[in-house]
């Protein structure tokens, strides 16, 4: 069994050293223990510090390509590296890496395929109240989304098997987090979470850079959630809602109409009108969104079956 610890990083020279002193070397259930840096982009000297500090594989992005990218393109080289089971941390140490055995039990028990790591949100002090709130309402949007429970759904420490991590496709350039779970969760692919420290903040966190900003792509990435994965249930619910308000204010019209105190109130048949037919084609719009949800779904098992069958073929020829 071999485990691979990637690690994502942009312009991380001063704080990488200090992260990669505490990863461990073995780590029960293992019989190797590699580390893996996803170099996105950096203009500072991330690699050679890396290297010096004994990392097994870089992965270098040309220019930077964004966190969730990166986070991709250190689960196609864990894979092609051999990795069984993937351990996801972040360059500033946010993450306590002697919870690493705890966050990568349930794998090797075989009791689930993806692990998250939760943090203690409400004790952590330099997470502002908004950020604390944004948190809980996005692990809130992820759990409806995905039908998971998952307390933390945007932490970044995550153990992922090599199952799972086939399976895995990120649509989104800002954050992995949050989609991997759903596609779990959609794929009924085996998770669960287990409780893990924090360290001190090391630097600021470089995905929130003020609270608009993150208050701005949170927002975005939870409506996202909902209209890539959950469709029909978001656009149908906003046309039964449109419909239902200009049928309601049209049935008053006619009340009025026919008790002869209508005339006055032809505002009101115009709004229903134009309540009904937005509601109507907004229903419809559901209805093509979940077809379109559909088929991107059979496009991605494509996807997987293809890349199983390629992985086959090599093992063929290597016999």
């Amino acid at each position: 069994m071999k485990l691979i610890i990637q690690i994502p990083c942009l312009n991380e020279a001063q704080s990488l050293p200090i992260t990669l002193a505490a990863l461990p070397r073995s780590v029960p259930g293992f019989d190797s223990v590699e580390w893996l840096i996803i170099d996105d982009g950096s203009s500072d000297n991330t690699i050679e510090v890396a290297k010096a500090h004994g990392v097994d594989h870089v992965v270098r992005h040309a220019g930077n390509k964004g966190l969730a990218r990166a986070f991709m393109s250190g689960i196609d080289a864990c894979l092609h590296f051999g990795a069984d089971v993937i351990v996801n941390t972040d360059a500033d140490n946010q993450y306590n890496a002697s919870d690493i055995p705890a966050l990568v039990s349930p794998i090797v028990e075989g009791r689930a395929d993806l692990v998250v790591g939760a943090r203690p949100i409400s004790t952590i002090g330099h997470f502002s109240p908004i950020k604390k709130l944004l948190q809980k309402l996005g692990s809130w949007a992820v759990r409806v989304a995905s039908k998971t429970d998952i307390p933390d759904a945007p932490s970044g420490f995550r153990a992922i098997s090599r199952v799972a991590a086939q399976q895995l496709i990120v649509f989104n350039d800002y954050t992995y987090t949050l989609e991997t779970i759903i596609q779990a969760g959609r794929r009924n692919i085996a998770i669960t979470s287990v409780p893990i420290r924090v360290n001190a903040d090391l630097r600021e966190s470089r995905l929130v850079k003020n609270i608009p900003s993150y208050i701005k792509r949170s927002i975005v990435t939870i409506v996202r959630i909902f209209v890539i994965y959950r469709p029909f249930a978001f656009f149908g619910t906003i046309g039964v809602l449109l419909f239902g308000a200009g049928f309601l204010i049209g049935l008053d019209f006619l009340w009025k109409y026919f008790s002869g105190a209508g005339q006055g109130h032809i505002q009101s048949l115009i709004l229903a009108s134009v309540l009904l037919g937005i509601g109507f084609q907004t229903i419809l719009i559901a209805f093509v969104a979940d077809l379109l949800s559909a088929n991107r779904q059979l496009l991605e098992d494509i996807r997987i079956k293809a890349a199983n069958l390629s992985k086959n073929e090599n093992v063929d020829l290597k016999k």
